[in-house]
């Protein structure tokens, strides 16, 4: 009786969640939930493995969409970071210099398993939020550095960028996030590491668009590099 007691004297208290709290909770798990095991099941099934009552995940969340939702928002949208807009617009300093210090941060933010398996998922299952993102990606990364390669290069502003200039910024940028698939996905061996990696897929993507659209002489100029081999147009 007396190791009864003692027990119960010691057994932890639990603590009451706020209503924000349980919210994001729920967010939170749900996430660890969604990426390892995708967005299949209803909302019975959910509410088990969350290990909730079904009406009492339907109090925060009416819909298994909405939670979705709420999913999204916190891995991507909340993720991103404006700060990122003003270093590719800084055009007091190099455009390579400016690249290489965002896909070095960027990377380290979607980096993860969490927020890789998610993206995949959500593109599997084709849901519009993961075709914003891509959206996104295009018009406020890959024209952004279109356009700040034609304005070091000193070739006239185009708006919106060709499509052709558009695709070579998608090379780049689906280069370096394979990187990240191959090592947080399909946890194969990587050959370099990511400093590396983003280097030089930033000396290839300079030099192939440089011959492709025009000259590169003031990029080149711009990190030092030789500038033999540069085309004009």
């Amino acid at each position: 009786m007396k190791k009864m007691k003692q027990a119960e004297a010691v057994e932890p208290k639990r603590t009451r969640l706020s209503p924000d709290q349980r919210r994001q909770d729920f967010i939170r798990k749900a996430t660890e939930l969604f990426s390892e095991e995708g967005f299949d099941g209803g909302t019975r099934e959910l509410a088990r493995k969350l290990g909730v009552t079904q009406p009492l995940l339907y109090r925060y969340f009416p819909s298994k969409e909405e939670l979705i939702r709420e999913v999204y928002r916190t891995v991507y949208i909340d993720r991103w970071k404006d700060s990122w807009d003003d270093l590719l617009a800084d055009r007091s300093r190099p455009i390579r210099v400016r690249l290489e210090e965002f896909y070095r941060d960027y990377t380290n933010t979607i980096f993860t398993r969490e927020w890789m398996r998610i993206y995949l998922f959500s593109g599997l299952k084709g849901f519009d939020l993961n075709r914003w993102y891509v959206g996104m990606i295009q018009d406020r990364i890959l024209a952004r550095i279109v356009e700040e390669y034609r304005h070091e290069a000193g070739l006239p502003a185009q708006s919106p960028p060709a499509p052709a200039e558009l695709e070579l910024a998608w090379v780049l940028h689906s280069g370096i996030f394979y990187y990240g698939i191959r090592k947080y996905i399909y946890e194969s061996p990587v050959l370099e590491d990511k400093e590396r990696v983003i280097a030089n897929a930033l000396d290839v993507f300079l030099e192939g668009i440089s011959r492709v659209f025009g000259t590169a002489v003031k990029v080149r100029a711009a990190y030092g590099r030789p500038t033999a081999g540069a085309v004009s147009r």
